[in-house]
């Protein structure tokens, strides 16, 4: 019979689920398991949870080792592998070389190795199609992350802290330990005798996260004993009130924003009607959707487009937003236009292969071809910059080749997210003078396949189980 401490934590899962909803009869959820009593934790409420019929959920194990700890990074995969096949859950290992990849990526350990972690639970939930991925995040993370975030100096969406449920991709990241607290999970383990490991480099005050959780808010807690219930309790009402005024922000975007020369504008008299607070955010999803990567310390730009807006004179102003974009107010109105100088000049469609596509302005030329595949086709090694492979079943028709937009965005290979084209030029070496002669091959949602000759984005990537792929190469001239 189930131990009356962890059915607590169960009851206390299944709360949260009631709540947020963070699972549907018969999903397949991923359950991120390090080792360390928080994840072996998860792993036991969730698989408890699991044994409901009506239910039906199923789980996978995954584990990333990092191979940052030598022997140790080993022995705690051996120790989650067993641990699975004790339960009789499916377990999957990644491996990864932080260092090579820090040293490519130019980021620090810790961004380095989240970025390859959720690379790797991404994948494996394509691969298992599930609906979610489960992580043991905790209250006393919670409060880890708000206070990081105070110290930031971030807005309310930061001070939100990490939510139960988030769409990442095309899965839910859910964490049904958010209100649970570590002592209660390592209570729990110990009580029944689940063994876990422990992460030595947790103990190390050289990562900000572990300087926050051993020196910041031990000292602070000296003055509010409560201090970690008040980080949490503020991350909650926050959390609502942040989405309430998301909510209200996405709603004035749809009354009062319009299309002007195909990019966002709006009245200055209905804008001044709303609150400060909603003048704000509306004006964020702005730069969101342009797009244009918006952070805590856009606030000034955010701010300065505000108070144009609101003022009396001038009745003409322009703002360079960066990225080839600007902010123009033009008597009652204010509108997002391009920079002269990146206006584009050609679009080109690709809707049956094979294809063929000759750039005049450039003088080359983008073949599309469809073939099966095979072991070679599977292989990128070798392919160098000039030629793509893509999952024919991964893509979205018809493709566009186009030149580069202001404010263009990709989805990067080996990045959690997206980066900008301007960046990767510059990442590249690549001279703002041959910049504009490099196209850009798009599907039918928008989204950029591949920048020829420079980088193919995280799109449709190829795998054993691809059955067609889509090869795109760039040459030289006409033939």
């Amino acid at each position: 019979m189930m131990e009356r401490k962890m059915y607590r934590l169960v009851e206390e899962a299944r709360l949260m689920d009631s709540e947020y909803h963070l699972w549907s009869p018969g999903d397949c959820i991923v359950v991120a398991v390090s080792g360390g009593p928080d994840s072996v934790a998860l792993l036991h409420i969730l698989n408890e949870i699991s044994k409901d019929k009506e239910l039906g959920l199923r789980l996978v194990c995954a584990h990333v080792n990092h191979g940052l700890r030598g022997e140790q990074s080993d022995e705690e995969a051996e120790f989650v592998r067993n641990l699975a096949g004790k339960l009789g859950i499916p377990f999957e290992l990644g491996f990864f070389d932080i260092p090579s990849y820090m040293k490519d990526s130019g980021k620090g350990l810790q961004l380095a190795a989240r970025d390859k972690r959720y690379e790797f639970l991404h994948d494996v939930a394509t691969r298992y199609s599930a609906a979610s991925i489960a992580l043991a995040h905790h209250a006393n993370d919670q409060a880890e992350t708000v206070m990081m975030r105070i110290l930031r100096g971030s807005g309310p969406s930061g001070l939100a802290g990490m939510r139960v449920k988030r769409r990442d991709k095309k899965v839910e990241l859910i964490r049904p330990l958010l209100r649970i607290y570590k002592d209660e999970l390592i209570l729990a383990c110990d009580t029944l005798g689940i063994p876990y490991v422990i992460d030595s480099s947790n103990l190390l005050p050289k990562y900000a996260r572990n300087a926050v959780r051993l020196d910041v808010l031990p000292f602070l807690g000296q003055y509010n004993e409560q201090l970690t219930d008040s980080l949490n309790r503020l991350a909650e009402v926050i959390g609502v009130e942040d989405d309430y005024i998301q909510r209200e922000a996405e709603a004035a975007y749809a009354k009062l924003v319009f299309k002007q020369d195909g990019l966002e504008a709006f009245r200055i008299n209905s804008f001044i009607n709303l609150h400060a607070a909603l003048q704000r955010r509306m004006i964020k999803l702005i730069l969101n959707y342009l797009p244009l990567s918006t952070d805590e310390g856009d606030f000034v730009k955010i701010e300065a487009i505000r108070k144009g807006a609101i003022q009396n004179s001038p009745t003409t102003w322009s703002i360079d937003l960066g990225g080839g974009l600007r902010c123009l107010r033009e008597y009652d109105t204010i509108r997002f236009a391009l920079a002269e100088s990146q206006i584009p000049h050609y679009t080109y469609v690709v809707e049956h292969f094979p294809a063929e596509v000759f750039i005049k302005d450039t003088g080359r030329t983008l073949r599309f071809t469809r073939e099966e595949a095979d072991l070679g086709l599977l292989k990128s090694e070798g392919r160098g910059n000039d030629e793509a492979v893509f999952d024919t079943d991964g893509l979205h028709y018809p493709l566009t080749v186009r030149s580069r937009l202001p404010g263009d965005i990709m989805k990067v290979m080996g990045l959690n997210g997206s980066k900008k084209v301007k960046d990767i030029f510059i990442d590249e070496k690549i001279p703002p003078s041959l910049r504009s002669e490099i196209p850009i091959v798009t599907d039918a949602n928008g989204q950029i396949l591949w920048i020829p000759g420079v980088r193919r984005s995280a799109i449709a990537t190829v795998s054993p189980h691809t059955s067609s792929v889509v090869v795109m190469a760039l040459q030289k001239g006409r033939e």
